[in-house]
């Protein structure tokens, strides 16, 4: 047990020293190379414009960096790649024991937040160099649900065809079998939990949602035994944490799509793994929350002519309302770590 603890821990803090000690270079290569928007402002999901964030947010976008998540999951790759080589290096037993990369529990979701990060990295590049007379649009909605659909298909296979997962823990009754379903709940879940990725629109707000989601996880995972996964979960709210440390008002970068992208797809396999994937939506609830405002805004917009919200997402709506973004980020924060306890709670119901 003492060991198991020392290895969820260990790597943690170590992503998060890494992560802090790598942030100067990334930040100055950003401001270096202006990595930000050349325009203010976005265009919403129904491709009408969006006058009252334009107006919250005028100016902020401008000057500070996209391209955030590097951070995260840099420090990820980096801590895992150490304690794989560490071994080699130092022939002790700890080292080999602190080791968390496994094929059955690490490698499916490390190779997810890769694809994601690199698919965002491209979205984001595209993005920044757009002219600064036009609102620079990096991948279209479509190419990257496409991308999120691929991969998530590609999941699926290996959970059904490799790992031979076929089944989903429901809460007090127990696992159910659903068979070749699946293989589309797998890709209905990832293209959801996707969806939420927008909720990164507010200094500090995205970096610490995703960190309570995947600290409860890794309590989930490491109950269940799986100390790995609940190593490589830790690993992530190490690196999210460093992020955070210059994510905060005022913010020096934001997470951007190869944050974002990588974090929620691979939320949704950490999940799977678990087998805990229907209490997502209670350990994500921030997440939820922010798709739904989009789907509830735009079909009211298309149904009914009008508006539900002053603006979409959710968060921004309590901007519109007055309230200062440090507000609507301190209380994410705070439902996020309640709904995170509440859906470890139900997860572990057996």
């Amino acid at each position: 047990m003492i060991i198991n603890i020392i290895k969820v821990f260990t790597p943690s803090a170590i992503a998060f020293f890494i992560g802090i000690g790598f942030a100067p270079i990334l930040i100055n290569y950003l401001y270096k190379n202006e990595m930000w928007k050349k325009k203010s402002g976005k265009v919403g999901m129904d491709g009408c414009d969006t006058p009252i964030f334009n107006e919250l947010h005028k100016g902020k976008e401008v000057g500070t960096p996209k391209m955030g998540g590097i951070l995260i999951w840099g420090s990820v790759i980096l801590t895992t790649l150490l304690f794989l080589i560490l071994p080699y290096i130092f022939n002790f037993e700890i080292t080999s024991k602190l080791d968390f990369f496994s094929r059955n529990q690490t490698w499916l979701p490390l190779f997810t937040l890769l694809v994601g990060a690199l698919i965002g990295l491209i979205d984001d590049y595209f993005e920044v160099c757009g002219r600064k007379d036009h609102l620079a649009g990096g991948l279209s909605l479509k190419k990257r649900l496409l991308v999120v659909f691929l991969v998530s298909l590609i999941g699926a296979w290996w959970f059904y065809s490799k790992l031979e997962m076929t089944s989903i823990a429901i809460p007090l009754i127990g696992d159910l079998n659903i068979g070749l379903l699946f293989i589309p709940f797998f890709i209905f879940v990832m293209l959801g939990i996707y969806s939420g990725g927008v909720i990164d629109g507010i200094d500090g707000l995205a970096g610490g949602v995703f960190s309570s989601a995947f600290s409860a996880y890794g309590i989930i995972a490491f109950v269940q035994n799986q100390v790995d996964l609940a190593t490589f979960c830790f690993v992530v709210v190490g690196g999210l944490l460093a992020f955070l440390w210059f994510n905060i008002p005022p913010a020096r970068f934001y997470m951007s799509e190869t944050g974002s992208m990588a974090l929620t797809m691979t939320l949704a396999v950490v999940a799977f793994l678990t087998k805990e994937v229907l209490v997502l939506p209670i350990i994500a609830f921030p997440l939820v929350v922010t798709t739904l405002s989009n789907i509830i805004q735009v079909s009211s917009k298309k149904l009914r002519g009008k508006k539900v919200f002053l603006v979409a997402p959710i968060h921004h709506h309590f901007e519109a309302k007055g309230w200062p973004g440090y507000k609507v980020t301190m209380r994410y924060w705070v439902i996020s770590v309640v709904f995170a306890f509440v859906g470890v709670i139900i997860g572990l119901l057996k």
